[in-house]
C-alpha cells in the first residue's frame, strides 16, 4: 500500500528537526507553521520548553488575517524579527517544518533576515 502525502510529510519534518538539533544544539529554534488559510512562526527554547515570541496571520494589528501569501509571510517575518530583537535574541536556526524553502517559507526567512535575525 502507498504511504500518504501525510505521512511522507511528517516522516520529512521529523527528519529536517532532528537533523538541526544535531548541528544547532543550544540554539533557538525559529518554527513555522503553514496551512491552507494562514502561516505563524514560533521562537523556542528547546532547553526549557518555553516559546519566547510569536507572529501568526491571524493577527489582527498586522492587518493580514485570513491570508496565506508571499505578502503575509513577509509581514510576519518583519514582525517575528522586530519581537525577537524586543526580547534580546539576535541569533536562531530555521526549522522550515517539513516544507521545502520555497516561496512563502523562502520569503518569510528572508524577511527575518532583513530584519536582523540572524537564521
Amino acid at each position: 500500500m502507498a504511504i500518504s502525502k501525510r505521512q511522507l510529510f511528517l516522516k520529512r519534518r521529523l527528519r529536517v528537526r532532528n537533523k538541526l538539533r544535531k548541528v544547532n544544539a543550544g540554539r533557538l529554534r525559529l518554527s513555522v507553521h503553514r496551512s491552507n488559510k494562514n502561516i505563524s512562526v514560533q521562537l523556542i527554547d528547546d532547553v526549557m520548553g518555553v516559546t519566547l515570541a510569536s507572529a501568526s496571520s491571524l493577527e489582527k494589528d498586522l492587518g493580514m488575517v485570513g491570508k496565506n501569501n508571499i505578502e503575509a509571510a513577509t509581514k510576519i517575518g518583519a514582525a517575528i524579527a522586530e519581537r525577537a530583537k524586543k526580547a534580546g535574541i539576535s541569533e536562531a536556526y530555521f526549522d522550515r517544518g517539513g516544507r521545502l524553502f520555497h516561496g512563502k517559507v523562502k520569503a518569510l526567512a528572508e524577511a527575518a533576515r532583513e530584519g536582523g535575525l540572524k537564521i
